[in-house]
C-alpha cells in the first residue's frame, strides 16, 4: 500500500476516532450559523439498491439491466467552537478504487469516490471557519443557476439530473462566513485547484462533442493532406490509416488543473431588505467546460513531419506521424464573475432570479481556444395550483457577447456553429396523496435551441424510513441536440431505499 493511501486512511480513522470517543446521540446536522453549547455525536445515513432497464435494449438479443447500490454513511460531531462532518459512499467503484490503491490519485484536484463530504467547522466569535471536502450551493434558484458556480457536476449519466446536490463534486476548500446580525452574511471561498464536470467518454452516456471533435479534427487534416499530396510520399497509405484509426478520443491529453495556478475564489454577501432576499457575489475561477481546437501552424507541422519521414530513405507510408504536433488546445477558459439574485414572495409566488456578468480572458472575442465574454440569467418561482398540485418553473440563459468574433470552423475555433444563447426552461409538477406517503412526479428539460426534450415522471412512497420510488426517462426532439442524442437511452429506474 502506497504511503499516500496509508496517510488518507489514518486521516479518515483519527477523523472516527476523535468522533467515536465523544458522548453520542442520534440528530440532525447543525446548520452551523450560531455556535453550541454542548457536545452531540449523530450518526446516520442511507441504504439503497437501483435496477435501471433501459428500453431500446429489449430490441436487442442480448439485454442487460443495469444495477447498483450505495450505503451512504453520515457523521457529525458538534461542540461549542468545533464541528467535523464526514459523509461517505459506499459502493463498487468507491470499494473498486479503495482496494486497487488508487484511492488517492497522482492528480491533487481528483476527489475521491468514497468522499461524498469530509470537513470541519470552527467558530470563532461571529466567524465560521470551514476546511475540506465540501459541497457548497451559491445564488437562490432551484437548478443550477449562473451564480451556483462553486461545485463541478457529474453528468456521467443524466438519470438522476434533477438530484443536483448529490450530483455535485466535493472540491477541497477554505469557506469563511462572517455573520453580519440576524440577516447578513458576508462568504468568502478559496479553491486551491481546479477540476471540470465530468462526463463519460465513451459508452451510452458519452456526449456527441467527443466524436465531433474527433471528426472534424480528421476532416480538417485529411483536407490539408489532399491539398499536399504531392509532397507526402505515401499519401493514399496515411490518409487511409488517419481515416481509420490515426486520431482517438484520447489522443490529446487535458491540461493538469492541480497546480496553485488553477486556483479559484470567490466573494458573497447576502442580506434582507423588507421581505426581498438579496445577494451579491464575485468569483474568479474557471468555466467548467473544457473548449478545444487546433491551429493551423499545428496541422502545418504535422504535415511537414509527414513529408520528412516518409521520404527516402525511410519506406514511404510507413510512419503515421506525431500526434504532438498538431499543438491541440484544450482549455479551462479563465474568467471573473459579477453577479446578483434575488429571492421575493410576489402575488402568491415564490420567485427567485439569478444574474451575471461573466467576463473571461477572451475579451476580443477571436481566440477560438477560449470562450467569450458572455451574460447569464435565471428566473424561476413556484406556486400552489388546482387540486394540491405544485409547479415550479424555471427558465435560464446565456448570451454570448461579440458574436461577430466568433470563426466559422470548428476545428479553429471552439464555439463556431453555436448559437450566440442557450437557453432551457425547467417545468416540475408534483401531487401528494395519502397524507403525502404518495407523491407523483413529472418533470420536463425543454432546450430551447436544440428543440428537444427530457421528461422524468416519477412515483415515490414512503413510509417511515422506507421509501421505494419508480421512475422514467424519455429524450425525444432533435436527435442531435443536447438532450435529444440520447434518444436510445429512455430508461426506467426502480428504486428502494432504507434510512437510518
Amino acid at each position: 500500500m502506497s504511503r499516500k493511501i496509508i496517510l488518507f486512511t489514518a486521516v479518515i480513522l483519527l477523523i472516527n476516532g476523535i468522533i467515536f470517543a465523544q458522548d453520542f446521540g442520534f440528530g440532525s446536522e447543525d446548520d452551523g450559523e450560531t455556535s453550541k453549547s454542548s457536545t452531540s455525536f449523530t450518526i446516520g445515513g442511507e441504504i439503497s439498491a437501483d435496477a435501471i432497464p433501459y428500453i431500446f435494449d429489449f430490441n436487442d438479443e442480448e439485454t442487460s439491466i443495469d444495477s447498483s447500490w450505495n450505503v451512504k454513511l453520515n457523521l457529525a460531531f458538534t461542540s461549542p467552537y468545533l464541528d467535523i462532518f464526514s459523509v461517505s459512499n459506499f459502493n463498487k467503484d468507491s470499494i473498486n478504487e479503495l482496494w486497487t490503491g488508487s484511492i488517492i490519485s497522482e492528480k491533487l484536484n481528483y476527489t475521491p469516490l468514497i468522499i461524498d463530504e469530509l470537513y470541519f467547522r470552527a467558530y470563532v466569535s461571529a466567524v465560521n471557519i470551514e476546511a475540506g471536502y465540501r459541497k457548497l450551493t451559491w445564488g437562490k434558484v432551484d437548478s443550477n443557476g449562473p451564480l451556483d458556480v462553486i461545485n463541478p457536476i457529474d453528468y456521467t449519466d443524466l438519470i438522476d439530473i434533477t438530484d443536483i446536490r448529490s450530483r455535485k463534486i466535493a472540491r477541497p476548500m477554505v469557506h469563511i462566513t462572517l455573520n453580519a446580525g440576524s440577516f447578513s452574511k458576508l462568504e468568502g471561498v478559496f479553491i486551491p485547484n481546479f477540476t471540470g464536470h465530468r462526463f463519460a467518454s465513451e459508452g451510452r452516456w458519452a456526449p456527441i462533442q467527443y466524436e465531433e471533435m474527433t471528426n472534424n479534427s480528421k476532416n480538417e487534416i485529411t483536407k490539408r493532406l489532399i491539398q499536399n499530396m504531392n509532397k507526402i510520399p505515401g499519401f493514399l497509405t496515411i490518409v487511409g490509416h488517419l481515416a481509420s484509426s490515426g486520431l482517438s478520443d484520447n489522443s490529446f491529453e487535458f491540461p493538469d488543473t492541480s497546480g496553485i495556478e488553477y486556483f479559484q475564489t470567490g466573494l458573497r454577501f447576502t442580506t434582507t431588505v423588507s421581505s426581498a432576499d438579496l445577494g451579491f457575489q464575485y468569483f474568479y475561477g474557471n468555466l467548467f467546460r473544457p473548449n478545444y481546437c487546433l491551429s493551423d501552424d499545428g496541422i502545418n507541422s504535422f504535415i511537414n513531419d509527414l513529408s520528412v519521414n516518409n521520404s527516402p530513405p525511410n519506406i514511404a507510408g510507413s510512419y503515421f506521424g506525431n500526434i504532438s504536433l498538431l499543438a491541440p488546445q484544450i482549455n479551462y477558459t479563465r474568467y471573473h464573475q459579477i453577479g446578483i439574485d434575488y429571492a421575493q414572495v410576489l402575488l402568491g409566488l415564490n420567485v427567485r432570479a439569478e444574474a451575471a456578468i461573466n467576463i473571461t480572458e477572451d475579451l476580443n472575442g477571436d481566440d477560438g481556444s477560449l470562450q467569450n465574454p458572455f451574460i447569464a440569467w435565471a428566473l424561476g418561482f413556484d406556486r400552489d395550483l388546482f387540486w394540491g398540485i405544485n409547479a415550479n418553473v424555471q427558465f435560464d440563459e446565456t448570451i454570448r457577447l461579440l458574436n461577430d468574433k466568433v470563426g466559422d470552423n470548428p476545428v479553429f475555433d471552439s464555439e463556431a456553429g453555436t448559437d450566440i444563447t442557450s437557453s432551457r426552461v425547467t417545468l416540475h409538477l408534483s401531487k401528494s396523496f395519502l397524507r403525502d406517503k404518495l407523491e407523483f412526479g413529472v418533470t420536463g428539460v425543454w432546450k430551447v435551441e436544440d428543440t428537444d426534450f427530457y421528461i422524468i415522471p416519477s412515483l415515490a412512497w414512503t413510509d417511515g424510513n422506507l421509501s421505494a420510488r419508480i421512475a422514467g426517462g424519455i429524450f425525444t426532439g432533435n436527435e442531435n441536440g443536447e438532450l435529444g442524442q440520447y434518444w436510445r437511452n429512455h430508461f426506467m429506474k426502480l428504486s428502494l431505499s432504507i434510512m437510518f
